[in-house]
């Protein structure tokens, strides 16, 4: 996802904050987590360092979120809340990371 607003500082909740919109729901996309693998020396080693899922939001382009452990993913298009949701911008990039989310009923 891009974004025109230049900071840095590494992730932050208030960037999650301007970016997503509390008021409208988050749709969950991903059926299944997709495993980020650790690099060392350039090389990909079998060791996961993080997941990574996909979410929607009404005015957004669909979004990646990494979490550190292993989350449940509710059923496609679940409304989801997000634990600790922050973003980071990277060249104009931004990247999101949460702790856990849980499906809204």
């Amino acid at each position: 996802m891009k974004f025109n607003n230049r900071k840095s500082g590494g992730y932050s909740a208030s960037l999650a904050a301007q970016i997503i919109d509390s008021s409208k729901p988050i749709h969950s996309l991903s059926l299944e987590l997709e495993a980020q693998m650790k690099f060392e020396d350039g090389k990909r080693t079998k060791e996961i360092q993080a997941y990574k899922a996909w979410f929607s939001q009404e005015g957004l382009p669909p979004f990646e979120v990494k979490f550190e452990k292993k989350v449940e993913l509710p059923a496609y298009l679940s409304i989801v809340e997000f634990d600790t949701l922050e973003a980071c911008e990277v060249s104009y990039n931004i990247y999101f990371r949460a702790e856990d989310l849980k499906e809204v009923k």
